[in-house]
């Protein structure tokens, strides 16, 4: 590996992480490096399209890119979850009557303008009068008028044209479905095989619809259960402390409410996200126009930057990278959006209006003195050294000004914390003692550019070594020049 190649990837110089979905438009090796290049931090992996053999292909070429660069990168695939769909109509298509009555059954035949199959006897079950149901991403609106176990009466709020297997929405109730469907276990079993470093889940309800996928990772990988449905957000407390990480879903969010309630769900689903130490990702329709359009509208940029200002740990590009036609070009301006907000004036005070009260541990403790020493004296890194990346995510929770350089000897470790705010994470031998431990992060500080011969940084780290939550070992040492041409041990 080159030097010119590290030089031009390392520091971002920016804390917020991009996640770029593959897709069409992207795996290709040169795209993949190019959207590497303008700023992607991580890669998604759609597992709603594409075959295995697709992605498999897509996720080599990420795995070849992390060895060119030497720059771990975090995958994440996203399954699909249970989709809720009407049956076929006779003519391929029908019009629902605005204001007319519809009826949702169980009968397979071929519906019409009056009628169509629902094949989920799930749904018949839970549903009451005045609730809502929702087709084809809302453009079709209907409430309950009466439900009983083979037929749904409905009055068309919003009618319009429906056609064979649009999908449906029922934001008003609990959906007695698990979260993972025969296809989901299927690309989570090929997921893990491949080595995925994060599993997306999608139609999270409540907190237990993770625990079969936990079951199924044995411990493989992190879980990020994707807040999408109003009814994940009654018990968000609960699914965040169950889950490794949260995604802000605003696709079906804004499906299932109205449109003015999601911006501050957002700022809500971030900040307990926050709170809780768990990074969160904002994504979904954040610079949409750029699938078509080489720049971004002014209402897109100023959506990435309020997500930044609120210290999400990652934006996401889902169809702008995946299918558009400019892929590249959207890492580029999200990468810019980032870098321009995060050196405003405003920044630091805006992403620390939240308060992140540390937990009475001595593990949060230090963390915390982490931020309030950097904030203090001149820090140019704080070395963050960790086997879990437990210590990296309760530093990344105080927001601090100074970057975090986290070293660890376990390469899953240091893609996963490839998401996390404000880490550049380094896999590197472990270490066996405390000299050995100011050695290593004075050269790997020097080596990735964080710090130059003067320059003071914070060792964060654990005693005995390499025991997972022990925490308990601060330390402010000077940057020499000669580190930098020491030989690794």
């Amino acid at each position: 590996m080159s030097r010119t190649a590290l030089n031009r990837l390392d520091p971002r110089g920016r804390k917020v992480k991009i996640l770029a979905t593959i897709g069409p438009a992207s795996r290709s090796p040169d795209v993949l490096r190019r959207l590497l290049k303008a700023g992607a931090d991580a890669f998604r992996v759609n597992m709603s399209h594409g075959e295995h053999k697709d992605h498999a292909d897509t996720i080599a070429g990420i795995r070849a890119l992390e060895k060119e660069f030497n720059r771990p990168i975090a995958i994440l695939a996203d399954l699909q979850g249970p989709k809720l769909r009407v049956g076929q109509f006779k003519d391929g298509q029908a019009v629902i009557r605005h204001s007319g009555h519809f009826t949702l059954d169980r009968n397979p035949e071929p519906g019409d303008e009056t009628r169509v199959c629902l094949p989920h006897p799930e749904l018949f079950c839970v549903l009451e009068k005045g609730q809502r149901l929702l087709i084809n991403d809302g453009k079709i609106r209907l409430r309950v008028i009466k439900a009983s176990e083979d037929k749904i009466l409905c009055s068309a709020e919003v009618g319009g044209l429906i056609s064979d297997r649009k999908g449906v929405n029922v934001p008003d109730a609990e959906v007695p479905i698990p979260a993972l469907t025969e296809k989901d276990r299927r690309d989570l079993a090929f997921a893990m095989e491949q080595g995925a470093d994060w599993i997306g889940l999608s139609f999270v309800q409540r907190p237990e619809d993770l625990a079969e996928a936990r079951k199924l990772m044995s411990g493989h990988g992190a879980l990020c259960a994707k807040i999408e449905k109003p009814m994940a957000v009654r018990r968000l407390s609960e699914i965040i402390e169950m889950s490794d990480g949260i995604m802000v879903a605003r696709g079906d969010l804004g499906v299932e409410l109205e449109p003015q309630e999601v911006p501050p769900l957002q700022k809500k689903i971030v900040n307990a996200a926050r709170t809780a130490g768990k990074p969160v990702i904002v994504a979904t329709q954040m610079l949409e126009s750029m699938i078509e359009s080489s720049t971004p509208t002014r209402a897109e940029v100023s959506d990435v930057a309020n997500a930044v200002y609120d210290g999400a740990d990652a934006v996401m590009l889902s169809a702008e990278t995946a299918a558009g036609e400019w892929p590249e070009e959207a890492v580029t301006m999200m990468d810019k959006i980032a870098e321009q907000v995060e050196r405003s004036e405003d920044y630091r005070a805006r992403v620390r209006f939240l308060d992140t009260p540390p937990d009475a541990t001595t593990s949060d403790a230090l963390a915390h003195a982490c931020m309030t020493i950097a904030d203090t004296v001149a820090i140019s890194a704080i070395n963050v050294f960790t086997s879990s990346g437990s210590t990296a995510r309760r530093v990344a929770r105080e927001r601090p000004d100074t970057p975090m350089l986290v070293l660890t000897p376990s390469i899953k470790t240091a893609r996963r914390v490839a998401l996390l705010w404000g880490a550049h994470s380094v896999a590197t031998k472990d270490i066996g003692s405390f000299e050995e431990m100011i050695a290593k992060g004075k050269r790997m500080a020097l080596r990735h550019g964080f710090g130059k011969a003067g320059s003071k940084l914070i060792a964060l780290a654990g005693v005995p070594f390499g025991t997972p939550g022990a925490t308990n070992l601060l330390h402010v040492v000077t940057l020499t020049g000669d580190e930098l041409n020491k030989r690794e041990g």
